[in-house]
């Protein structure tokens, strides 16, 4: 049982660490700054977005959070349901929320994260400002 709980924990932590990022169309500025000075633009981008109170963790925490609260109310009312057919009513409801929880959470992890908007137009209109050229995020 530990080592379902380690690799759950280790694929929370995979997937969080994946975001995405803004494709740049390839301008004079991208020409001029190079591919490599385009990437620190980005990660300064995101910097001042971190300082300005700005993020992307929370709204893809927030998804996670929705994503298991809805599978446990699913899988409460699936188990309410074969809990009354079979007689265990409570039982069957405390099994199904558990249940559908863990299917919720697990779900949230293989689900590709969306970009918070705010964060995203904040990135954005920093690259715009340094003469970039958004062009979508990936």
């Amino acid at each position: 049982m530990k080592i379902y709980f380690v690799l759950l924990c280790a694929m929370m932590i995979v997937g969080g660490c994946s975001s995405s990022r803004p494709v740049l169309y390839p301008n004079d500025q991208y020409d001029r700054a190079g591919e490599s000075a385009a990437l620190n633009d980005i990660d300064a981008c995101k910097s001042e977005a971190k300082r300005a109170g700005v993020s992307n963790t929370s709204y893809q925490t927030e998804q996670v959070a929705t994503n298991t609260a809805q599978g446990a109310a699913i899988g409460a009312t699936s188990g309410l349901i074969g809990g009354a057919i079979s007689g265990g009513l409570g039982i069957g409801a405390a099994i199904g929320a558990a249940s559908g929880a863990a299917a919720g959470l697990i779900s949230s992890m293989f689900t590709v994260s969306e970009t918070n908007p705010t964060y995203q137009n904040f990135i954005n209109r920093c690259l715009q400002e340094r003469g970039y050229e958004v062009i979508g995020w990936e």
